[in-house]
């Protein structure tokens, strides 16, 4: 990767950070570049993520290499997304694209063969501007609450109070013998 300054939410940051504890234990190959991910990045608040941020859990389009565009969804885990549809941070594509924004490209520099570019050409989905948006428009709109227009008198029956069982023939006392 070219040092390029990635921002990550405080959640993808730790995520990262598990991450590379476990995999530097087993010397993965993949442990450099979270290395790497880790200092060349600036934790933001949740409440700052702009629609444009890829953070875990956004739908991004993305292009190696100058191929044909991908749509996947950034997931922590290969297992927490559908067939395909998925890419794990912990793919060099994926770990490329965590933390940069719509228009910026980075090299994938890897181990087993030549660095790649990776443009991010846009944020489908971001999760956190979307919660974001999904509370301002319910904080504008006014709550419903349940207004009593009129109070009818115990008399008024079946408005006001209880009603009587009527019995209209034979010895069978109804529900209210019981």
């Amino acid at each position: 990767m070219t040092r390029t300054v990635y921002r990550l939410t405080a959640k993808d940051f730790a995520v990262i950070e598990a991450m590379l504890m476990r995999r530097r234990a087993f010397a993965d190959p993949i442990a450099p570049m979270l290395e790497r991910k880790l200092t060349e990045s600036r934790v933001i608040a949740t409440g700052a993520v702009e629609p444009d941020l890829a953070t875990l859990n956004s739908r991004v389009i993305f292009r190696v290499g100058g191929g044909s565009p991908q749509t996947r969804t950034l997931v922590q885990a290969d297992a927490s997304a559908p067939v395909g549809s998925g890419l794990p941070v912990v793919t060099w594509h994926g770990l490329c694209l965590l933390g940069m924004t719509a228009g910026q490209s980075a090299l994938a520099a890897r181990l087993d063969g030549p660095a790649e570019e990776v443009l991010l050409e846009d944020v489908a989905y971001q999760p956190e501007a979307a919660r974001r948006e999904a509370q301002e428009r319910a904080a504008g709109r006014p709550r419903h609450v349940l207004k009593l227009v009129h109070s009818a008198p115990a008399a008024d029956w079946p408005l006001g109070g209880r009603g009587k069982i009527r019995q209209t023939e034979g010895d069978d006392p109804g529900p209210s013998a019981a």
